[in-house]
């Protein structure tokens, strides 16, 4: 047995046990609490703050700052701890993985797509992946999935319902033509062939699809996925080269073929289906449809002299054989950047941007063009715009009027892409704006 004073000094030291408990964890939120706002201040300034797109919003009534999130998102700095609570930081970095919201012990992770402020215009679809034109069918990065393991998931899921629809009576010359063959297309043509449906796969590039047109060493993929007729993929900081060929070998022991260089012009009702028209005049008659087409479309212009210059491209495909040209890059965005940085390697580049400053770029890409301009391995123009394009010569304007002439080969322009809005509107499909809309729970 304690007496009195023996048990007021315990409870002493126990009480002072707790209060520096308490005093240490208190430090140590503020600490890490003034770390997150200064990188939300840092990444408000250079416009990674704002979403692009696909980004997880924290209900801050149910999180109580496990980080769990934050140690499951593959991205660098998506998320932080501010005040005990997680918050957004670099939000603009998000590509849509999804860890965070599995990853939350509570559930206070929902993903939503657009803001207030920024609407995305997206097709409308119901949870089967089919439009308000009954029969046509949506899926992966025009339908706001472009994360490769989404796009492929989202792939098989359609054809799946799609093919509880098909009707064998029905004469047509395909059961499903599939249009675009990027992730969510080839997904979507393996699960056709695994269901065996009569199935036609179109493409107005290449295998790949928008995969196809990043610089070799990108990395294209970071979670594992599930790919029909396959398998479990489980390929992590996979560059592009790798993953085509896993494409192809798949493709070539299912016999599927990918008609490339076909270009939607028309998809039209007719009869039992629909007829698919490509530019060159070939019509395909289905019974359904699946487009699973890239957000971008067409590459944007720039519209100056000279841009239909054979010397003008929009994507980088084989970098390593392109040898001692000067080169003009365009663009301020990732990928203006990564094909600047492979290109330099072996050419003089020079690499214009229209605004003061790079927003939005990935940590690394950031990083490694400063080194580059530093170490003088390209030469960097701000507040520029390509004003023409001769046969051995560029003239770039700057902000101030005036003209620099530059020495050139080859101009590669990374503008973006014009929205297949139109397309769609013409083929019937309501697009909604999402402003801030949820898209993705786990409820």
């Amino acid at each position: 047995m304690f007496n009195i004073s023996e048990e007021i000094w315990i409870y002493g030291m126990v009480a002072l046990f707790v209060t520096i408990v308490f005093a240490a964890y208190f430090l140590k939120l503020r600490r890490r609490t003034k770390t997150v706002n200064e990188k939300i201040r840092i990444a408000k300034e250079e416009g990674l703050h704002e979403p692009v797109s696909l980004h997880p919003v924290v209900n801050l009534n149910l999180c109580f700052g496990s980080g769990a999130c934050i140690r499951a998102c593959p991205e660098q700095d998506v998320l932080g701890i501010r005040n005990g609570k997680a918050t957004l930081i670099n939000a603009s970095h998000c590509v849509g993985h999804g860890a965070c919201l599995l990853a939350c012990p509570t559930e206070a992770i929902s993903f939503h797509i657009g803001t207030e402020k920024r609407g995305v215009d997206l097709p409308h679809v119901n949870q089967e992946f089919e439009t308000n034109v009954s029969g046509i069918y949506i899926a992966g990065e025009i339908g706001g999935m472009g994360l490769i393991k989404n796009a492929v998931e989202q792939g098989k899921q359609a054809v799946e319902n799609l093919a509880k629809n098909i009707s064998k009576d029905k004469a047509c010359d395909y059961e499903l033509v599939i249009i675009g063959a990027g992730p969510a297309g080839i997904a979507a043509s393996l699960q056709a062939k695994k269901l065996g449906l009569k199935t036609i796969i179109l493409d107005q590039d290449s295998l790949g699809g928008t995969v196809y047109s990043f610089p070799r060493a990108k990395i294209v993929m970071t979670a594992p996925m599930d790919l029909p007729l396959y398998g479990k993929v489980k390929l992590f900081e996979t560059n592009k080269t790798e993953l085509l060929t896993l494409w192809n070998e798949v493709l070539n022991k299912n016999q599927i073929i990918i008609y490339e260089n076909k270009k939607i012009e028309h998809i039209a009702p007719m009869g039992n289906g629909f007829d698919v028209e490509t530019k060159d005049g070939q019509k395909f008659n289905t019974q359904k449809v699946l487009l699973a087409i890239g957000r971008r479309g067409s590459p944007r212009k720039l519209g100056v002299p000279g841009e239909s210059s054979q010397k003008v491209a929009y994507r980088l495909i084989e970098s390593e054989f392109i040898k001692d040209k000067n080169i003009v890059v365009v663009g301020g965005g990732d990928s203006a950047i990564e094909s600047a940085l492979l290109l330099m390697e072996q050419n003089q580049v020079t690499l214009s941007y229209r605004k003061d400053k790079f927003a939005r770029l990935k940590p690394k890409n950031k990083q490694k063009i400063q080194e580059a301009v530093s170490d003088k391995k390209l030469k960097l123009m701000l507040n520029s715009n390509l004003h023409s394009i001769e046969d051995e010569k560029v003239t770039i304007k700057m902000e101030d009027g005036e003209a620099v002439d530059v020495e050139n080969d080859l101009v590669f322009i990374f503008a973006g892409g014009e929205l297949p809005t139109q397309f769609l509107k013409n083929v019937g499909i309501n697009i909604t704006t999402k402003f801030g809309e949820a898209v993705l729970t786990r409820k």
